[in-house]
């Protein structure tokens, strides 16, 4: 299973979001705010679900911004920091 599917797969169970797996999500909508709508609450639970899921911790807040942006950036951001 790709990273992208594994993450949408992940945060649809933990996050209550089934629409990630809907035909047509756009995978670079926003997940703060506009697109998916997700909260700083949810932020943490982010933040839980890469560490369970895919093995390591985001510490500097300001790396994760920018990770959190689209499931895109994020998934991208988890290749990288998993081929460190």
């Amino acid at each position: 299973m790709d990273t992208k599917t594994k993450l949408k797969k992940a945060l649809a169970d933990e996050l209550n979001l089934p629409e990630l797996n809907a035909p047509g999500f756009d995978d670079d909508a926003p997940l703060f705010g506009e697109g998916l709508g997700l909260d700083s609450l949810d932020a943490v639970e982010l933040v839980i679900v890469i560490q369970k899921h895919f093995g390591f911790e985001i510490k500097d807040m300001d790396e994760g911004k920018t990770a959190f942006s689209s499931i895109n950036t994020l998934s991208a951001y988890i290749d990288k920091r998993l081929s460190e």
